[in-house]
Parts: structure tokens; C-alpha cells; sequence
């Protein structure tokens, strides 16, 4: 089989396509040809050695994908060959067989495409995981979204507004908030002029947002904490334009909560809650609450303009490699 492997930390061109033996599934575990594995900023981040997490060389890039069961393991009772699924990869999607242990899987639903379903693990769960247990979201709050043309911004509005929130989606250009919008945020701006803060109060009548959801970092955050609500809650998904500094300062002033939100350390510690999340989340798309929105589809040989259009912030809704 084909597998994509990073061998030395580097950019995207220094990743390689490889022969490699098939791999066998162990006890407990499910062999899977891999028709689309989803990109994430953090795979961007761990080919260039800036992840925390550092695997061995070499591995596969991609946590996340769909396809179709081809052999399970010892013990495995719930899938059986045949089975169209999605899920997660602990040794890397970004190669044509995966083997995956049975709990990391889920059937994919006839509502769902392959294409659709190969993004759901990582960026619906983080933003479900996020808004739900750890902003406790309630309808009626007014949830602001940074960096919202992404592939976890998507997530996000579309969450936000099936969880009865007003989502004001926030974005660095006009053409990004037209994504926003189709994906149902109900006011935009604009802050490619640097202006967040204002716009925003502008918006809530001086209040503030009550949630804010911000994978982007950088100088943005501070204004994120100057427009959050009293008693609110920001959301510290991610660091796209690199790490902040926290001003205390506001938390005080503001009586707000900064809340770290790491999902995937969160599905070790509790795989039970993981699956409950990522039920409900097929189950609002099963009642047509909303649909994945793919911002690009690339060959498995285009993976180096793949990475590009996440590391240039390009991406408007997920981005996937077609592996098979």
C-alpha cells in the first residue's frame, strides 16, 4: 500500500509517498481502506516539529477519515467487512489501509457522504466538545466565532445556531464571511482592518458576546477579551496566528472565564463522553440541522498544496486529500 510519511521535520514538499507493507489488525481492532483522510491545523503543526505531540519517523500525517472496513481483529463484534465507516487514526490517515481500534470507528450514516463524514472526528467534535461542556452554551446567547471561513469555524456557527444561539461570524476578508454566511451565522464582520472589539459591541448593543470561540490567537485575542460579556466565557481552541499573552486584567474586569479547550486530550480521559458527542452530532445532521461544508478536495499526490491552503489560511471549510 501507499502511505504519506514525514521522515524529518520541514515544510509540506519534504513529506514522501511511500510502498509499504499492508498492515494486519490486532485484537480489538479494524482494518480500513481509507477513501479521504481530513486535514487540521495541528497536522500542519506536527510535520514542522510544533506540535506537542511528536511521533517517531516516520509517520502518517491525519487523524481523521472515512472508508470501508476490510478485515477486524480478535474480538471486534461490531463491524464486520463491508462497513462503510469514519473515525479516528491513531498512526496516521494519510495512507490507503489504516487499522484503528474498534472504539476510535463509527458507521457512517446513509445521510452522510464519504467526503462529509471524514471530517465530523476532529473539527464537529472539538466545536461540540467546546461549546457544550466546556461554555455550556445556552440558546439565546450570542456566541461570536473567529476565524470563521475554517474548518472548525464552520463547525462552530453551524453547532452554535442548532444549539439555538445568535452567531456573529468574524473573518479576515468579505469573501471568507460569504462562507460564513452560507453556513448560517446570523451577522458578520470584518476584521481585516484590525477592529474586532467595536464592531462586535456595535453588534450587541455594547454587551459583548456571550461565548467566543477563537482558534486564531494572536493579537486578535486581545480584542476577543475586550469584547467578551460580563460573566462570559472565551473558548481558547487554537493558536493559527500564534500564541497570546492572557491579560488578567480583563478577566478581572470582565468576570469572565478563559476556558482551554483540548479535545483531544479530553477523548482519552473520557472516550465514553466522546461517543455520546459524536452520536448527537450524526443525529443533528440526520435531521437536516446542517450538512459538512468541504472547502477542497486534493488528489493524494497534490498533499503538499493540500497542507498550503491550511498553513496560508486559505481553507474555507475542510479540507480533505482523496486517498482512494
Amino acid at each position: 500500500m501507499k502511505a504519506l510519511h514525514c521522515k524529518a521535520y520541514g515544510p509540506p514538499e519534504t513529506l514522501v509517498i511511500e510502498e509499504v507493507p499492508d498492515p494486519a489488525p490486532g485484537a480489538g481492532e479494524v482494518l480500513v481502506e481509507v477513501r479521504f483522510a481530513a486535514l487540521n491545523f495541528p497536522d500542519v503543526l506536527m510535520i514542522e516539529g510544533k506540535y506537542q505531540f511528536k511521533p517517531p519517523f516516520p509517520f502518517s500525517p491525519g487523524g481523521e477519515f472515512s472508508g470501508v472496513v476490510r478485515e477486524v481483529g480478535d474480538g471486534v463484534t461490531q463491524f464486520a467487512r463491508g462497513d462503510e465507516v469514519f473515525g479516528g487514526a491513531p498512526g496516521g490517515a494519510m495512507r490507503e489501509l489504516v487499522t484503528t481500534p474498534a472504539e476510535r470507528l463509527y458507521k457512517k450514516p446513509e445521510a452522510l457522504t464519504f467526503e462529509g463524514a471524514s471530517g465530523i472526528l476532529t473539527t464537529y467534535g472539538t466545536s461540540y466538545y467546546a461549546l457544550v461542556q466546556r461554555a455550556a452554551l445556552k440558546a439565546g446567547e450570542t456566541l461570536l466565532v473567529t476565524g470563521a471561513a475554517g474548518g472548525v469555524g464552520i463547525s462552530a456557527i453551524q453547532l452554535g445556531k442548532a444549539l439555538g444561539a445568535r452567531v456573529i461570524a468574524g473573518a479576515s476578508s468579505d469573501e471568507k464571511l460569504e462562507v460564513a454566511s452560507q453556513a448560517g451565522a446570523d451577522d458578520l464582520v470584518n476584521y481585516g482592518d484590525g477592529d474586532l472589539k467595536e464592531k462586535v459591541k456595535a453588534l450587541t448593543g455594547g454587551q459583548g458576546a456571550d461565548v467566543i470561540y477563537d482558534p486564531v490567537g494572536g493579537d486578535l485575542f486581545d480584542q476577543c477579551m475586550r469584547c467578551v460579556a460580563w460573566q462570559g466565557r472565551v473558548l481558547v481552541i487554537g493558536f493559527t496566528a500564534g500564541i497570546p499573552k492572557l491579560p488578567t486584567n480583563l478577566v478581572l474586569l470582565k468576570g469572565c472565564q478563559v476556558v482551554g479547550v483540548f479535545f483531544g486530550s479530553w477523548t482519552t480521559r473520557d472516550p465514553d463522553g466522546m461517543t455520546r458527542n459524536i452520536h448527537e452530532i450524526v443525529a443533528m445532521i440526520e435531521r437536516g440541522e446542517f450538512s459538512p461544508l468541504i472547502g477542497g478536495i486534493y488528489p493524494f499526490a497534490d498533499y503538499a498544496a493540500a497542507f498550503r491552503c491550511l498553513s496560508e489560511r486559505r481553507a474555507t471549510g475542510k479540507v480533505l486529500l482523496k486517498i482512494a
